[in-house]
């Protein structure tokens, strides 16, 4: 097991529960065994001419232990099922916060399926180990040694015949417990395979269809889903044949007993009442013993899953920072800044500075460096010290809270959770008052499809706002924006699903509130480019030109050859 420390550091959170659940099974496993003896003595007693009344005491006596074992039971399962529950929780929370402080960079290397398995199975099973694994542990550790023990004291030498076939349950558990480890694995990767799946064709639903992809992908899901049913039923096999195998020692066990214990007492070495207490603590060893075996599957299967979950632990997150709270300056300088995605350049020595107040357009052909101009001002990507700075200051000196309230994106790609409109336009700052609010929507163009919602604010839009259409997913994403009233405001390519019409009532509200706010803008439309105080126009990487609209145009360069192909496409898609 992996990261072993990090795994005890969650049962030192709450010592004082696992103390009482082993102080109960310890409980448990006394009076258990103590009926053995009971019984002993009742066999003696009938020999030497016991009376009713004696019998009857030690009948009742075994019924009280029986009671109290249950107690005692019932008080382990309360206890150690417990704080697994709360450990799980913790957990959870853990991996949770964890998962938000993992950087951009490493989403795009792991799919939401495969994170959503290590949330969900690979943590249950983690949670099956620290309860019902660690209880049964105990109980065969406790109960097993206290009962061989006690079979010691009765008769070394036939301990020593029933303990004759250990070795190969030793062996059999090993072999079986390596090989459930193995299997147990790559069924948890295949089901991650199958999750991811799932998820992406519940989430492109409506592309699917468009498609008419249905027969296709329901035949590729069940080749899967077929190949995870397989897999699976070869570790049921695996673990079908292990308990049989555990019944079958204990069996050859009890006849080597009965072998030797027949022998010894024909020889006057053992009494029939020893040999009967000698048989009860190995029926009472069975459990335990077969216990062992579902022990060492939860064992293999927990520590697979935490393995599995490490690796998510071991993912570097972003240093956590505390929000100080302040408003940054609107000024945004870039000095020389170059950037690679390993040995791919991407920008190179890109240098001009963004007044307050300014509006402007991030201009350039496909691949030119757009999308990572704007994810190193966002810090989606770190970009190189003294590169980037916001109101004078390097932004990689600026506290990772402070940027993501002053520094805020609307996505081309709008992602709305599902819940109310009203929240998810008071998503980046939830203390706005409905008044803040229905400015908010006023401004991004929203409040006349608003107003036809049967909600209005309160309609809840579904998930990922499947109720809504491009046009007002992108308007609410704006609203949400504008409601943060932060100084640097990001559109990448926000008004793409949006008519040009409403996209020049949005453009004249945004200017007209913006006061001090500076905005960047990425657009592939021409009418969007005109309303921007200047240009910076990307060329393989590098700044080719700026200026403003009618300058660029008139220079006849890089700009003005985009321009004149969006104006044509335009026109294409007018006609």
């Amino acid at each position: 097991m992996r990261d072993l420390p990090r795994f005890l550091g969650y049962f030192r959170r709450r010592p004082g529960a696992y103390l009482a659940g082993f102080a109960s099974i310890l409980v448990s496993t006394g009076l258990f065994l103590a009926m053995p003896g009971i019984v002993r003595r009742a066999i003696e007693e009938l020999g030497a001419g016991v009376t009713r009344e004696r019998l009857f005491r030690l009948a009742a006596l075994i019924v009280l232990l029986a009671v109290g074992d249950a107690i005692a039971l019932f008080l382990t399962r309360r206890i150690l099922i417990g704080a697994s529950r709360h450990i799980e929780y913790e957990m959870r929370q853990d991996l949770f916060e964890h998962l938000l402080r993992l950087p951009p960079p490493w989403y795009r290397k792991n799919r939401v399926g495969d994170l959503m398995s290590r949330a969900v199975n690979d943590l249950s099973a983690v949670r099956m180990l620290l309860g019902p694994g660690i209880m049964q542990a105990a109980n065969t550790f406790f109960v097993g040694g206290v009962a061989l023990a006690l079979m010691f004291m009765v008769s070394p030498a036939l301990t020593g015949v029933a303990l004759a076939v250990l070795p190969i349950v030793a062996v059999a558990t090993k072999v079986m417990g390596q090989a459930t480890h193995r299997r147990f694995t790559v069924i948890q990767e295949f089901f991650a395979e199958i999750s991811a799946e799932a998820q992406e064709n519940f989430s492109g639903a409506r592309l699917v269809r468009a498609f008419a992809r249905e027969a296709s992908e329901e035949s590729r899901f069940d080749g899967k889903n077929r190949e995870f049913k397989r897999r699976n039923l070869g570790l049921a096999r695996l673990n079908a044949l292990y308990f049989p195998l555990l019944q079958l020692l204990v069996g050859v066990g009890f006849a080597l007993t009965l072998w030797a214990g027949g022998r010894f007492i024909l020889a006057g070495k053992l009494s029939v009442a020893r040999y009967v207490e000698f048989n009860l603590y190995m029926i009472e060893l069975i459990w335990p013993a077969t216990a062992l075996g579902w022990v060492v599957n939860l064992w293999q299967r927990g520590s697979a899953s935490w393995n599995r979950m490490v690796d998510i632990w071991e993912a570097a997150p972003q240093p956590s920072e505390a929000d100080s709270g302040e408003s940054l300056p609107s000024d945004v300088e870039f000095r020389g800044l170059s950037f690679a995605h390993g040995e791919r350049t991407i920008l190179t020595d890109v240098t001009f500075r963004v007044a307050p107040g300014t509006t402007v357009a991030v201009v350039g052909r496909t691949g030119a460096g757009k999308s990572t101009l704007l994810n190193l001002l966002m810090r989606l990507d770190d970009p190189p010290k003294g590169t980037i700075f916001i109101g004078g200051r390097d932004l990689t000196e600026i506290p990772l809270p402070v940027l993501r309230r002053n520094v805020v994106v609307v996505p081309q790609e709008t992602f709305l959770f599902s819940d109310t409109l009203a929240n998810n336009v008071a998503f980046g700052r939830p203390s706005a008052t409905r008044e803040e609010i229905e400015r908010a929507v006023q401004a991004a163009g929203l409040a006349p499809d608003v107003a036809r919602f049967p909600g209005g604010l309160d309609t809840l839009v579904g998930e990922r706002g499947i109720t809504l259409s491009g046009g007002q997913k992108q308007r609410t994403a704006l609203a949400r924006a504008l409601l943060t009233d932060a100084p640097v405001l990001v559109l990448d390519d926000a008004f793409s699903s949006v008519d040009t019409e409403t996209e020049a009532k949005i453009l004249d509200t945004l200017k007209a509130a913006a006061g001090g706010r500076t905005v960047f803008l990425v657009s592939h439309r021409l009418s969007t480019l005109q309303n921007a105080d200047v240009a910076a126009v990307l060329d393989g990487g590098r700044i080719a030109e700026m200026g403003t609209h009618a300058e660029l145009l008139a220079r006849g360069g890089v700009y003005a050859a985009i321009a004149e192909r969006q104006r044509l496409a335009e026109e294409m898609e007018a006609a």
